[in-house]
């Protein structure tokens, strides 16, 4: 920059650090201007309420990347956070601070001020490294304000600001005056300042005002020149400035204030990347973390890591590999005119040569590495709400680590350590803290086996402080605001749902509050259709409670008792209904059907009462003509599937429900309650011709003037069906399916679809099996049997 850059601005004795936040080049050159410039004070931009918290980051225990998270007391939800990572410049200065056992100070407005601005007021932290928690802005406010780095980019003839910063900072050498650096962005920022004002930011007057008071203050402390300031590099010009003491204090005069507590938190790279919905101003936290850790031949290295990666995933990625993407790297920033390859060559030459000009591998790369799922860690000692303690040790002793990178997780109930991880996710799902989040599991599906798909994130600590107001422990909050939500709940199914979550959770003593309110909204709730709603969480709450040895005897009772008054009004409740209605009542027959097939058997009744007055319901139901079609259709199937309906009384009903005398619109429903869905319906007709040539003689029947109105139905219920059930029933009717009467003899020759009888040869091949599932010796094991006596020949007997 023309005119040699002072080391520290006139009229001002301080040593004032612009940095861009996040940025390894800024990190490395704030290092090496506190080593030569030693002074006697650290001044940073951040909220000063930081200061009884700053001594922790020189625990052994504190790993970054982590932040200072503020909360105002009364309303925990509103909060911000300050993340540093270890290339920010803001940790280096913290860490060269502590040291050297120089004060280190926080100069940035206080907490107490900025989290009592209201949601539409400008977030009070501009460039600071942390952003106040809730909604941005207006959009028209976002639209006037300037990024400094775009509009240097722009002036220097580059369109990609991370770029522009690659080539003039993080790719340039150590300069031989370690100000100078600093200096230069500190002109270019006066000449923004000069042409932009506040640039869009009007609370960093404010702000700035704040910094310059608490600068005087260090000064008059430690000396005009032995204080250095390390902050924002956008601020730089505002602390240089000459102003009054009095004009600051004007500005900060009536600013609202809340009552605030402040801690560190773990952070991860993920927040710290805009495109994870943090803005703090970097696309690659792992790629600066790795020009920031690299002593040297940064590209070199950072290939090394991708190949080893990509090994990791089975990939075969040589050393050669590596070579040849540096080679290609090299060369595709001397032909772009860069300094040093940045992250755009060196992804280039990995997509070209290690990944084959895929794009998927880079996917991989781009979350693992280039943005990275690292997660800090914050000592013992920091403060933390009780809730949080009482968490961190409930993670400690079963053995379940927060972590940044999504996993899943595989419980086994009948495991004292997983039944215990499982109450935890569960309480704490409760306590709306989403750490986990019930996943379809690859194994067993039975009532012993869970699947949660676990993801730590830094957001986590501000909903467990906001839980902290039901409980110290996360027991007992999650027990008092289920007690809370039973006593405020209006519909029956919230509070069925919030049952099982009780039992889930094994909150044994918010369960009779949550009884009570169960039987009171059921005892006053007449609609059938809540009524349905409410009783599959319930079956599911018994069918667990079994699993956990909870008593739920109570809750048998009441279930058993929706079931009945199910019975009772569903019938009336069906008529009568429009297609929207039947659709929504459909559901509700799947799911009570389901239900019902749960319960136990109630005490003082005969076996399979219950389901048996299900039986007499859902014939009721198949039976009558003012039910929608859809329902009828869908009673008959469920018989059927339960073996209460012969195949020729179902095949009667289809008779009568595709008769010429019924609706083209009425007809195409009941086929879609019958077949419809993912009830294996396409099967159905696939092994039952008679049905399938019964649908097959009303289709080709239909009306033209009917077909278009009965399409849409019919294409909803057969698009349903796996492709190869779509083409084998294809093919059957093609070939002329049997059509109604009595069901053909598969034995016998000339039914398509079907062989002329048992072939003998290809049942043989599954012999083997059958001796493996039977636990029987092998081939190799069996005597070879006697003419008189073939043992092959009787188990192929039996298998078939």
């Amino acid at each position: 920059m023309p005119g040699a850059a002072p080391a520290r601005p006139a009229g001002s004795g301080s040593l004032l650090l612009g940095v861009r936040h996040h940025g390894p080049g800024s990190a490395r050159a704030v290092q090496a201007a506190l080593d030569a410039a030693a002074p006697s004070a650290v001044l940073i931009e951040g909220p000063p309420e930081g200061d009884a918290l700053v001594s922790l980051a020189g625990d052994a225990q504190m790993r970054p990347p982590v932040a200072l998270l503020a909360h105002a007391v009364d309303d925990p939800g509103r909060a911000a956070f300050w993340p540093l990572a270890e290339f920010s410049p803001e940790w280096v200065a913290i860490r060269w601070a502590l040291t050297h056992d120089v004060p280190v100070r926080f100069i940035d407005l206080p907490a107490t001020h900025s989290l009592a601005f209201t949601d539409g007021d400008e977030t009070p932290h501009g460039e600071t490294p942390g952003s106040e928690a809730g909604p941005d802005p207006d959009a028209s406010a976002r639209a006037l304000r300037i990024d400094p780095l775009a509009v240097l980019a722009e002036a220097a003839g580059y369109d990609d600001a991370e770029r522009w910063w690659e080539d003039v900072v993080e790719h340039r050498g150590a300069a031989t005056d370690p100000f100078a650096p600093f200096a230069a962005v500190g002109e270019a920022m006066t000449a923004l300042r000069e042409e932009y004002g506040d640039g869009g930011h009007p609370r960093d007057l404010v702000r700035e005002a704040y910094m310059r008071i608490q600068l005087r203050a260090a000064r008059k402390e430690f000396g005009d020149d032995r204080v250095a300031v390390v902050c924002g590099a956008w601020h730089v010009p505002a602390l240089g400035a000459k102003t009054t003491a009095t004009a600051d204090r004007a500005l900060l005069k009536g600013l609202p204030k809340v009552k605030s507590e402040m801690t560190w938190v773990p952070w991860t790279h993920h927040r710290l990347a805009r495109h994870s919905g943090y803005g703090a101003g970097i696309d690659s936290p792992g790629w600066y973390g790795h020009l920031f850790g690299a002593p040297d031949r940064p590209v070199e290295r950072w290939m090394t890591k991708v190949a080893g990666l990509l090994r990791e995933e089975d990939l075969p990625i040589s050393s050669a590999h590596v070579i040849e993407a540096v080679r290609l790297a090299e060369t595709l920033a001397t032909m772009r005119g860069r300094p040093l390859a940045g992250l755009t060559e060196t992804t280039d030459a990995i997509r070209a040569v290690m990944c084959d000009g895929s794009d998927v591998p880079l996917g991989l790369i781009r979350d693992r590495l280039i943005v990275g799922d690292v997660l800090g860690e914050v000592p013992d000692s920091a403060p933390a709400v009780p809730l949080q303690r009482d968490l961190t040790r409930l993670q400690r002793s079963l053995r379940l680590k927060p972590e940044a990178l999504e996993r899943e997780l595989d419980l086994d109930l009948r495991k004292e350590t997983d039944a215990g991880r499982s109450r935890m996710l569960h309480r704490l799902r409760l306590l709306g803290i989403g750490w986990g989040e019930p996943a379809t599991g690859r194994g067993s599906t039975g009532t012993f086996r869970e699947s949660w798909r676990l993801r730590w994130e830094p957001e986590l600590y501000v909903r467990v402080a906001e839980a902290g107001v039901w409980g110290t422990t996360v027991l007992s909050a999650a027990t008092a605001k289920a007690e809370s939500r039973a006593v405020a709940a209006t519909a029956l199914a919230d509070v069925t749902a919030l049952a099982e979550q009780c039992l889930l959770a094994e909150l044994t003593d918010a369960l009779p509050v949550v009884m009570k309110a169960l039987a009171d909204r059921a005892a006053l709730d007449a609609d059938v259709a809540h009524l349905a709603q409410a009783l599959p969480a319930l079956a599911r709450s018994l069918r667990y409670g079994d699993v956990r040895s909870t008593d739920t005897a109570a809750l048998g009772e009441v279930a058993a008792g929706l079931a009945e008054r199910i019975c009772v009004g569903l019938p009336p409740a069906c008529a009568g209904l429009d297609a929207d209605g039947a659709a929504g009542m459909r559901e509700h027959l799947d799911s009570v059907h389901t239900a019902i097939g749960l319960l136990p058997d109630t005490p003082g009744r005969p076996a399979g009462d219950l389901p048996g007055r299900w039986g007499a319901v859902l014939r009721k139901l198949a039976a009558r003509d003012t039910v929608p079609g859809v329902i009828r259709g869908r009673s008959a199937r469920l018989l059927l599937d339960d073996g209460r309906l012969p195949e020729d009384e179902a095949a009667r009903l289809m008779g009568l429900a595709l008769s010429p005398a019924t609706p083209p619109a009425d007809a195409a429903a009941w086929i879609e309650g019958f077949v419809g869905g993912a009830s294996g319906g396409g099967m159905l007709l696939v092994h039952d011709e008679r049905l399938l040539g019964l649908v097959d003689t009303w289709l080709t029947g239909v009306p033209d003037g009917s077909f278009t109105d009965v399409l849409p139905l019919l294409r909803r219920t057969f698009s349903a069906y796996e492709p190869g059930v779509r083409r084998t029933l294809g093919e059957l009717v093609r070939r002329g399916p049997a059509g109604g009467g009595a069901r053909p003899d598969r034995s016998e020759a000339g039914i398509p679809g079907f062989g002329a009888g048992i072939d003998e040869t290809r049942a043989d091949a599954v012999l083997p099996v059958v001796r493996l599932l039977l636990g029987g010796p092998t081939d190799r094991d069996l005597p070879q049997p006697s003419p008189e006596h073939d043992d092959d020949n009787d188990l192929a007997g039996a298998a078939r």
